[in-house]
C-alpha cells in the first residue's frame, strides 16, 4: 500500500507539473495550520464510545491558476493531519472501564480545484492518505486495576494505511491570507477484519478542518 501511496503522489506532482508549466505565472506555494475536530463515522458498534477529538494540521499547499482572472485554480496540497477519536465507556457494570484518545497521523495529500469570486471561494476534490503511525493514550482497567495492552492491539496490520477519501470547504482569501473550513470523507474502510475485536470493521475516517494559511507572491 505504501508502494501505491507513493506511485498516485507521483502520478499528481507530475500532473501539477505539466500544469504549473502551462500556466507558470502566478502560480504561488503556501503553507497552512490548523486544527481538526475528527471521530469515526460508519456502521460502527457501540457507537455512544467514540468521541469527537482534536488534533493538529499542517503543511504546505501550491495554487495554479487554470483562468487567467484566477476565478479557478487548481491546488495540491501536502499535510501532517492528526485524526482520531476519544474513547470513554465501561461494561459489566463498570467492573470495566477505558478512558482516554487515540491519535492516528496521516499525511494527507488533497487535490482540489478552487472556485474564487471576490474574496470567496469554494474547492472540492479528491484526497489521498497514508497512515503514518498511532499514538494510543486509551487507558483501560478490570476492578479499578490498569490493563496493558497486548502486541495484537499495537499492530497496524489490520488497518488500512492508504486512503482514498475527499476533501471539500468553503473559505475566504484576502490578497495571500485564507481562511478555510473543510470537511474530510473517506471511500476506504479505517480498518480490515480482526483489528480491535472487529469493533471498528465498518468505520471510516471523519474530519472537520479549520485552517489558516498563506500564499506567498509569485514573484510575477
Amino acid at each position: 500500500m505504501k508502494k501505491a501511496f507513493l506511485a498516485v503522489v507521483a502520478l499528481l506532482l507530475i500532473t501539477s507539473a505539466s500544469a504549473i508549466e502551462s500556466r507558470a505565472q502566478g502560480v504561488r506555494v503556501g503553507i497552512k495550520a490548523g486544527a481538526n475536530l475528527s471521530n469515526l463515522s460508519g456502521d460502527l458498534q457501540d457507537e455512544d464510545r467514540f468521541q469527537n477529538k482534536t488534533g493538529f494540521v499542517g503543511g504546505l499547499m501550491l495554487n495554479v491558476p487554470l483562468l487567467a482572472d484566477n476565478f479557478l485554480s487548481l491546488q495540491p496540497e501536502l499535510l501532517y493531519s492528526q485524526k482520531g477519536f476519544k474513547n470513554d465507556g465501561s461494561y459489566l457494570k463498570g467492573l470495566y472501564s477505558y478512558k482516554g484518545k487515540a491519535t492516528y497521523n496521516y499525511l494527507d495529500l488533497p487535490v482540489l480545484a478552487k472556485i474564487k469570486a471576490g474574496p470567496i471561494f469554494v474547492e472540492a476534490g479528491p484526497q489521498f492518505s497514508y497512515l503514518i503511525n498511532r499514538k494510543d493514550e486509551t487507558r483501560r482497567y478490570l476492578n479499578g486495576q490498569q490493563l496493558d495492552y497486548s502486541s495484537a492491539e499495537r499492530d497496524l496490520s489490520n488497518v488500512n494505511r492508504f486512503e482514498v477519501g475527499y476533501a471539500a470547504g468553503i473559505g475566504v482569501q484576502v490578497v495571500g491570507v485564507i481562511l478555510d473550513v473543510r470537511y474530510n470523507g473517506s471511500f476506504t474502510d479505517f480498518t480490515k477484519n480482526g483489528y480491535q475485536g472487529n469493533d471498528l470493521r465498518n468505520a471510516r475516517n471523519s474530519v472537520f478542518q479549520a485552517s489558516v494559511g498563506f500564499l506567498f507572491p509569485s514573484g510575477n
